[in-house]
């Protein structure tokens, strides 16, 4: 979605989403003059406005929450991955 599909359906004004893309906590793909962004950038955004508004997380707290679950989700996607390979491994032992 565009920016300013973004921008309505995030709740977020025009400062407040630049101010975490330049933070790098929304990372939209950048196309020509605009962004695009999607569905994990939205739910990203109302994650940080909740931590924000109903947990009072100041910045540093938001900067530091984000890069955990980031972590979290590479490790999430590495053991999907070898358990997809380990399948295939055995799978080819019954084969």
């Amino acid at each position: 979605m565009e920016t300013q599909e973004f921008i309505g359906r995030s709740h977020l004004d025009t400062r407040t989403l630049n101010a975490w893309v330049e933070a790098e906590w929304l990372v939209p793909v950048a196309s020509k003059r605009t962004f695009q962004f999607s569905e994990a950038d939205l739910a990203r955004a109302r994650l940080i406005g909740d931590l924000k508004a109903d947990f009072g997380v100041n910045d540093e707290g938001i900067a530091i929450i984000l890069h955990l679950l980031d972590q979290l989700y590479g490790l999430r996607c590495l053991v999907r991955d070898i358990q997809a390979m380990e399948a295939s491994d055995r799978s080819k032992d019954v084969g």
